[in-house]
């Protein structure tokens, strides 16, 4: 099956290569298994509606740390980001399965925070806790959770499906929750070498919450159906725009330009950008965790949209396979790299 003659290290592939090195051993063998591995969730014809899963975990030390992202906030967020994946697919969510890993330094008072916030997010949601496993870790917290839903078969969208001049749309605002979570960290930096020193949080309330407590777009779905609008393509914002356009253009065969001043910012996430240094727009690109809704209509739809204050038309799909463009306010025109997080790098 494998037969790599010589080591190879995972931050040579990355995580997306890693995934289509290893899938790319494994067939189908199902028919009820229409659409697996390679979009936010898998496709499955079980009846009259596709049932769509996803799941989505979370690593203490390495997607959230403790000292400043509160238990309840945590499980909030981890049913945000799987549900967020149904909606991706234009689907609706249903169920939920929770699974926890846990080191003996958790109480169970802790252990009822973290599922108070999955509680929370299931009555926001309507989705059912259903199920799931519990298990003890050899250090930190493990959470994972797997998100279960529907959609018509005439109405699921893929990130595949873009076409040349479609218009590309972006739900909300980005970059918000790149900028919280510099914040914390620069306010978790001063309180290690200060303790007594109270963390300053008032100035950054939004973009704090973006970071600690995100909301996935399922009001967007319900908005997309009520206007009769069938996206062409459409992927959550969870690694960042810049690599969701990438992912977009290559399922699609299509590029993508995009215009800087067309791009959703915050005037908060503009301004703590500039504190630190940063060029808003590039952090905005690039920042992940919004969980906002990235994608693309047929111009003829554009009428139905265009007065709507929660989703922008940032750009529009091209010919030119593989070319990710961002035109600058000045008009210049610059590569869209794709740099948000990625696993296993460094």
């Amino acid at each position: 099956m494998f037969e790599n003659q010589r080591r190879t290290e995972l931050h040579d592939l990355g995580e997306f290569g890693l995934i289509e090195h290893i899938t790319s051993y494994f067939k189908n063998q199902n028919k009820e298994s229409v659409f697996g591995i390679g979009d936010d969730a898998a496709v499955l014809d079980f009846g009259e509606k596709y049932t769509l899963v996803s799941t989505d975990h979370f690593i203490e030390g390495i997607h959230f740390d403790l000292t400043f992202h509160p238990l309840r906030h945590l499980g909030y967020k981890a049913v945000a980001a799987a549900v967020s994946d149904i909606c991706a697919m234009n689907g609706n969510p249903l169920q939920i399965l929770v699974n926890i890993g846990l080191s003996n330094r958790f109480s169970l008072e802790a252990v009822e925070e973290i599922y108070s916030g999955i509680q929370i997010a299931c009555e926001k949601y309507a989705v059912d806790l259903i199920g799931g496993d519990t298990s003890s870790s050899p250090r930190g917290l493990y959470l994972s959770v797997t998100a279960i839903g529907c959609v018509d078969k005439d109405k699921v969208t893929y990130r595949k499906g873009a076409e040349a001049n479609d218009l590309l749309v972006l739900t909300g605002d980005i970059g918000g929750a790149y900028m919280g979570l510099q914040i914390l960290e620069r306010e978790k930096k001063v309180f290690m070498e200060h303790p007594e020193m109270q963390p300053d949080l008032e100035r950054h309330d939004y973009i704090v919450g973006r970071q600690l407590r995100p909301d996935a777009r399922k009001d967007v779905i319900q908005i997309l159906a009520e206007k009769e609008i069938l996206p062409t393509s459409m992927i959550d914002v969870s690694d960042g725009v810049a690599s969701e356009i990438h992912h977009l253009g290559k399922q699609s065969g299509v590029g993508f330009q995009v215009f800087e001043n067309k791009l959703p910012i915050d005037p908060q996430t503009v301004e703590r950008a500039i504190e630190f240094g940063l060029n808003p727009s590039i952090a905005a690109l690039n920042g992940g965790e919004d969980y906002e809704l990235l994608f693309t209509i047929k111009q003829g739809d554009y009428e139905k949209i265009k007065h709507h204050p929660d989703m922008t038309v940032i750009g529009h799909a091209t010919e030119l396979v593989g070319k990710y463009n961002l035109i600058t306010e000045s008009g210049n025109s610059f590569e869209i790299q794709a740099q948000g997080w990625q696993h296993f790098q460094g």
